[in-house]
């Protein structure tokens, strides 16, 4: 459940699968009711793979599923009243190919849906229904992804189950193809930038801790944490365990997965590192104490 991961070695199946999260994530942004933060669009990382909330079918028929199944390699459509599409994720099938076959999938069992293919937060531009570049998928390297992303989605969740504060779930976003918990004081903010993700989803007080595989801006796959809004000095911050430190590049505290897996035990150095990024980052931040303690089970939350 903690395997290597290394991120220059399967950046190819990293891309084509990150392409594929996209396809899902636009359709929720699409069809699921608007909330909060964004919190329609993201999407959710189960014992099969990421998948969408049940989504509204656009004829009124029921409530539409979409995932990437990641046990059996296939991209899947599935209806409430039973009907259902599956699609093979295939070494050599291209982002572009799978994405017209789940649209022609989601219209043919809920009805007609608008669908944006441009890729975002990603440094290529080919919409993804036209994407024949990101063909690359090696099953093995998807399995131990999936098992690496299931045991930071543990840690994630065990992170955020005592606070009494308003949270979100373990977020899969496919944006920046990561996993986060964000936990709230209740106070605004305002948003680092005024383009349409960043006033929507970053308009509130915060702490978030999340997990990625790699990325262009840092090869590794690693824990991350930051506040917002950052007061000076955050950057400052002593965490655990000794591992834990602050990229500059990035604007976050990191923990790579190499130390956590090679830990004595992975689940508690990551665990250490959630609690202390939001315990230092409450206190920097001024947040309520009995809030900030809650996260970390002071009051339990069951008695």
């Amino acid at each position: 459940m903690w395997p290597e991961l290394p991120y220059e070695q399967w950046r190819p199946t990293c891309d084509t699968l990150h392409a594929h999260t996209q396809v899902l994530g636009k359709l929720s942004a699409r069809l699921a009711p608007p909330e909060p933060q964004l919190q329609h669009a993201a999407l959710r990382l189960t014992a099969r793979g990421w998948e969408t909330g049940a989504l509204p079918a656009p004829d009124g028929s029921g409530a539409l599923v979409v995932l990437l199944d990641l046990r059996s390699h296939t991209a899947a459509v599935e209806h409430s009243g039973g009907a259902a599409a599956r699609i093979p994720l295939t070494p050599n099938r291209s982002v572009g190919e799978v994405t017209r076959a789940v649209l022609a999938a989601v219209r043919a069992l809920g009805g007609p849906v608008d669908f944006d293919p441009t890729p975002q937060e990603v440094s290529w531009t080919v919409p993804l229904d036209a994407d024949d570049e990101h063909a690359t998928y090696v099953p093995e390297q998807v399995d131990d992804y999936f098992a690496a992303a299931t045991s930071a989605a543990r840690v994630l969740a065990a992170y955020r189950a005592p606070y009494r504060g308003r949270s979100t779930p373990v977020n899969a976003w496919w944006g920046s193809f990561d996993l986060a918990v964000s936990l709230f004081s209740g106070q605004p903010a305002a948003p680092p930038a005024d383009d349409f993700i960043m006033r929507n989803a970053m308009d509130a007080q915060e702490v978030a801790v999340g997990w990625w595989p790699g990325d262009e801006r840092y090869g590794r796959a690693a824990f991350y944490a930051y506040a917002h809004p950052a007061p000076e000095g955050f950057d400052a911050l002593s965490l655990e365990p000794a591992a834990a430190h602050w990229n500059s590049e990035v604007g976050e505290y990191l923990l790579d997965w190499d130390d956590v897996r090679t830990a004595a035990d992975p689940a508690a150095a990551a665990l250490a590192f959630a609690r202390s990024a939001f315990r230092h980052s409450c206190r920097v931040c001024d947040w309520p104490y009995p809030l900030a303690a809650s996260a970390d089970g002071n009051p339990p939350p069951v008695r």
